[in-house]
């Protein structure tokens, strides 16, 4: 650990990406940086609103799901209705079918109440079938979106 500097990896040790481009630093010094312009931490993500173009709030963003092998974020799951934390429903979205509204300071997603109650749910524990590609086809085909994965999937059913 270097004293002046507090990092472990010495006073000199800076990831500095080229001028004009956005600056993340890797020392303790910033190791809380959780947003750039154009990035942010998944745990920042975690409490987002999900609103209509409208401004109406839909839901909440509890988690992001990453795809292991791609490292490409596969699934928000979004927590919808109830009241103090009961009653509520939880959804599986495809990333793809949400994006960031600035206006907003909300994720943006365009669906009808009943739209939404017919979407495929999860418990609040988590428990899906999306580890069965089967089912994840079936939540893409309900939200009309390309899936993460691809068209070349030796996992696709090709439903």
């Amino acid at each position: 650990m270097d004293p002046k500097s507090g990092s472990t990896f010495g006073s000199d040790a800076l990831d500095l990406t080229h001028e004009g481009s956005e600056v993340m630093q890797t020392t303790a010094q910033s190791s809380d940086v959780r947003e750039t312009h154009s990035l942010i931490a998944s745990d920042k993500v975690e409490g987002t609103p999900v609103r209509r173009s409208d401004g109406e709030k839909i839901g909440t963003i509890e988690r992001v799901m990453i795809e292991k092998r791609s490292g490409k974020v596969a699934y928000a799951v979004m927590s919808f209705g109830g009241f103090m934390g009961l009653g509520e429903e939880y959804y599986t979205l495809p990333w793809s079918v949400l994006k960031y509204n600035t206006e907003l300071d909300a994720y943006e997603l365009n669906l009808s109440e009943d739209q939404l109650r017919g979407a495929p749910r999860r418990s609040a524990e988590g428990h899906d079938a999306s580890y069965d590609r089967e089912w994840e086809e079936h939540v893409h085909r309900y939200y009309n979106a390309t899936p993460y994965w691809g068209a070349s999937d030796p996992m696709s059913t090709g439903r």
